[in-house]
């Protein structure tokens, strides 16, 4: 088939340079030059949005290909395809006339098809007399085998472009976990630290990724999480080489007092000695009342050192900054007064303290209270009661206007031991219809 010359669209579409560079580039194919057509289009399909076209524009590619009856584009042969819209619109799954002329002019437009257009505007091709093709009218395919090593390696930039977005996607979110359980640890475990600075600056990262993020915003967000991390690590290592080196039996002591069994079977015991007093009356659980009667045990300890009980002897003035949290309530009375927490925790479920304050870490960042306020609470009633009023302020979230500041409010309360934690929970049992009997 004869390809000398350059040709011009038919009709009123107008002829332009970018039409005029496809014929120039098509004109210096190589004779021997062969690409597999499919194995070109897959190119073409990562190359895609390098190459500004749509998808639906590859699909109309596709059919016009699949015209051409060899596997291999050859530069020797002719390159030109001539199927009339009828036939294209079959295999394109019926793809309607307006829809594919719009498709097919911006396949000329990227560069990727040149029209050869006969006189009359039509497609069809002229044979000899052995059947051989003379001269054919339609769309030449030879701009896709000039473009062949240019779509190959644009496909293989979109390629590694994509597996870099997914490395750094994969190594965002190991940094994200690994901050949020450091942090979480540290708070479960009462270690010094500013550790809301640290949640601060990790959320301040975290809201700056986009819903569909790039390189370029992924990786200096990623090196400010490692920094971040790396911070924490170091302050944690510092912490726990302290704590190894200080350790005498007072913190042993300390961290029996604040064991989960203990606290649980400890209020229980209350719980049931102030439901026996009460019998008839409506029961209370209050902490203060605990602190006020020191149990007989206390008192013969205190005698046999020659003191009087806490309760009996003048304050001295270093009490205040020695008294110790109240021990917390039962964890299965705290979720039966409080069931709206439950779906916060890891999995959806809560089975032990250490879920039920990583709930209400994530129930606090929801009701808007500030690290900060969370912070002095877990100082005023212990982190595990501190989680515990999260979970009531969540049950009469829609009673309380600022969250926040109730939260303050009762820390305040709670410095002065004037707040006891557990009429609110038997409020909160009631008005959920449980029977005061069975909070036991």
């Amino acid at each position: 088939m004869e390809m000398d010359g350059i040709t011009t669209p038919f009709g009123r579409r107008t002829m332009t340079l970018g039409m005029l560079a496809s014929q120039a580039i098509a004109k210096k194919i190589a004779p021997e030059a062969s690409v597999d057509k499919w194995k070109l289009y897959r190119s073409l399909c990562e190359a895609r949005p390098k190459l500004g076209i749509s998808d639906r524009s590859l699909s109309v590619l596709n059919a016009l290909m699949s015209f051409y009856p060899k596997t291999d584009l050859n530069g020797s042969d002719g390159l030109v395809v001539f199927p009339s819209n009828a036939q294209l619109s079959l295999r394109t799954h019926g793809m309607a006339e307006t829809t594919l002329r719009r498709h097919l002019a911006a396949l000329v437009e990227a560069g990727l098809l040149s029209r050869r257009d006969s006189p009359n505007g039509k497609r069809y091709v002229r044979r000899d007399r052995h059947g051989m093709i003379g001269e054919a009218f339609g769309f030449s395919l030879a701009p896709l085998l000039a473009r062949a090593r240019e779509i190959e390696t644009l496909a293989a930039e979109v390629t590694a472009e994509r597996l870099l977005l997914q490395r750094l996607r994969e190594r965002v979110t190991l940094v994200r976990r690994d901050i949020t359980k450091l942090i979480g640890t540290a708070l479960e475990d009462g270690l010094a630290g500013d550790w809301t600075q640290y949640e601060a600056e990790y959320r301040r990262q975290v809201d700056a990724l986009p819903r569909v993020a790039t390189t370029e915003i992924l990786e200096p967000i990623l090196d400010a999480l490692e920094t971040l991390r790396t911070e924490i690590l170091k302050y944690l290592e510092q912490q726990i080489i302290l704590q190894n080196t200080a350790g005498n039996a007072g913190h042993i002591e300390r961290h029996k007092q604040n064991s989960q069994s203990e606290s649980i079977s400890d209020s229980e015991h209350r719980f049931e000695r102030k439901r026996e007093e009460n019998l008839g009356v409506e029961p209370l659980l209050s902490h203060q009342t605990s602190m006020k009667e020191p149990t007989r045990t206390g008192e013969r300890e205190a005698s046999r050192e020659g003191m009087q009980p806490t309760s009996q002897r003048a304050p001295l003035p270093g009490d205040s900054a020695r008294l110790q949290p109240p021990k917390p309530f039962p964890l299965g009375l705290v979720l039966q007064a409080c069931p709206e927490i439950v779906p916060f925790g890891p999995g959806g479920s809560i089975s032990s303290w250490r879920d039920l304050m990583t709930a209400a870490v994530v129930v606090r960042s929801m009701l808007a209270v500030s690290p900060s306020a969370y912070e002095e609470a877990c100082q005023a009633l212990g982190p595990e009661n501190a989680a515990t009023v999260i979970a009531c302020i969540l049950e009469r979230s829609g009673h309380i206007i600022s969250a926040g500041g109730y939260l303050r409010d009762l820390t305040r309360k709670a410095e002065r031991r004037e707040f006891s934690l557990g009429p609110m929970l038997m409020a909160l049992l009631r008005t959920g219809g449980v029977p005061a009997k069975q909070a036991g």
